[in-house]
Parts: structure tokens; sequence; C-alpha cells
């Protein structure tokens, strides 16, 4: 985890609800330099030696940012899950789709959402993030690219889809507002998540429950996604990607259900923890 003011996270690991374990003074951030040294297997001693010393801190009341610092890239899959497919009015894919979102829209998951200026159709989307742990191109199979995810993390993929759908079919314009990415409040490593096609996940706006799925019913799992596009780019550490959304979003719900200045939404994926956003009118 990260936690503290925004911009000044320091870098933790979270033992249970309460407790976790301070580690700013070993490690400068969750970010690509990270992620690219093998972090990960470096501190699991040195966060068993601390919690078995007693070197445990309390939570109390900290802002959480996400749980990893600024990534180089954030990529989506568009509609991976048939039945959202379906309330889109959009054909299944034959191979995942791929769009972009801005790296600064990510934030933590429990801050602010702010709609932007000239927006009518503002959305919301529970996923599955994946993070990425090494430097990876042209993997072999789905099975190497195992190795190469770091771990998971709860992300709220928020749309603007009158700018994402009419506004000359650029994805990206619709998903890159300041805000549009809350994700955490925690990383869970590969090894903490008995099987990943096996997490709930819901959403709620203001106590109503919208999406209710599960990443079952994935079109392409995360192993097939990264190996996918790793054949295209190249996957950097710390990357995040964004696998796509089970049905119950707005735009799917006839009328359609649009977010407004003063919505709450809760969400999250079993394992991975919940995430509650306010949402803001535009600056």
């Amino acid at each position: 985890m990260r936690i503290g003011a925004a911009g000044a996270e320091k870098p933790v690991a979270r033992l249970d609800d309460d407790t976790y374990v301070d580690l700013s003074d070993v490690v400068t951030d969750f970010d690509e330099a990270f992620f690219g040294v093998d972090g990960l297997d470096r501190i699991r001693p040195i966060v068993a030696d601390r919690a078995s010393a007693g070197q445990v801190s309390r939570f109390a009341g900290e802002r959480v940012g996400a749980p990893i610092a600024r990534p180089h890239q954030i990529l989506c899959i568009g509609l991976n899950y048939r039945d959202h497919a379906a309330e889109s009015g959009m054909a299944v894919p034959d191979e995942p789709i791929l769009f972009t979102k801005s790296p600064n829209t990510l934030i933590g998951p429990h801050d602010d959402v702010r709609i932007p200026r000239g927006s009518t159709k503002p959305d919301w989307e529970i996923e599955l993030g994946i993070v990425i742990g090494r430097r990876t191109s042209y993997l072999d199979s789905a099975e190497e690219a195992r190795d190469a995810i770091a771990g998971y993390v709860v992300v709220n993929d928020v749309s603007e889809r009158a700018f994402q759908l009419e506004r000359g079919g650029q994805w990206a314009k619709g998903k890159s507002a300041e805000t549009f990415n809350p994700a955490g409040p925690w990383l869970a490593t590969t090894d903490e998540i008995d099987d990943v096609l096996a997490l709930d996940m819901w959403l709620d706006v203001n106590g109503i429950r919208r999406q209710n799925g599960n990443t079952k019913t994935m079109i392409f799992d995360p192993y097939f996604i990264v190996h996918h596009l790793s054949q295209f780019m190249v996957l950097e550490p710390g990357d995040l990607i964004n696998t796509g959304t089970p049905p119950g979003v707005g735009m799917g719900f006839t009328p359609p259900v649009w977010l407004a200045p003063g919505d709450v939404m809760e969400l999250g994926i079993t394992g991975l923890g919940a995430q509650r956003q306010r949402v803001l009118g535009p600056r």
C-alpha cells in the first residue's frame, strides 16, 4: 500500500485491516524502479522480520493512495465480458480491444472523482487491474505471462460516454479526465490470490447495487491479455492494465443512469479490498 497525502505517500506493507509495516526507509516508492529490480522479492523477508519483531504500526485514518506510483502507461481492455458487450450493443470481440488511459488519471481508492467540463454522460466501471512486474515483450505463451505479473488491484475505470462514443470514436477522450482511475486500496501479489478467475466484483451507486459480476466470465483472462499485449508493445515494470468490466454500467440501463455531483460510488473485488468515491462537479 501507499499511505499519506497526495504526492507524499509512503510505501507500506499491509498486514491486516488494522496494521502495517512501514517500508519507507528501504523503499523509495512502488514504482517502475522498484518492480524492475524484483522489489517484491526483496521486501518479503523485511516485512516478515519486522512483523515478527513487533515493528508494526496501526492505521490511524491516513489517506490511502493508489498502491503503485504513476505508471509508465495505463492500458485498458474493452468489452471483455460477454454480457457487458451485449448491454453496450456491441459485438463480442475476437481479440482484445485495446485503448489507453492517461497515467495522470490515477488516484487513491477513496479520493473524489471529478466530472469534467462539458460532461453529460459520466459512468462507472468496476475492473480488475493487473500490475506488470518486469519489462516484458514478445512473450512465448500465456503461461509465461504469469511470471510477468506483480499482482492485482481494484480499479474504477470511470468514463465519460459522450466523449468516448460521440466525439470521433476516440475512446481515450472519454477515459482520460482527471481522477478517472481510482486504484487500490492495496496490491495483492499473485501468490495471495488462489484463483484470479474466481473473484466476485461489485459496485454500488448511492447504496444501490449496479454491478455484480465475477472474473470467471472474462472473455480474455489476465494471462492471455499480458501475452497478447506483449506482441505489440513493451510492457514496463509498474504498468497498469485495466481488464474490462462486467454488466451494470450506467449506459446499459433503460433509460441510462449517469453519475451526478454528490453521488457516492462504492466498489470492491474479493481479496483486493473496497473503494469509496464521492462525485464532484466540474472545476
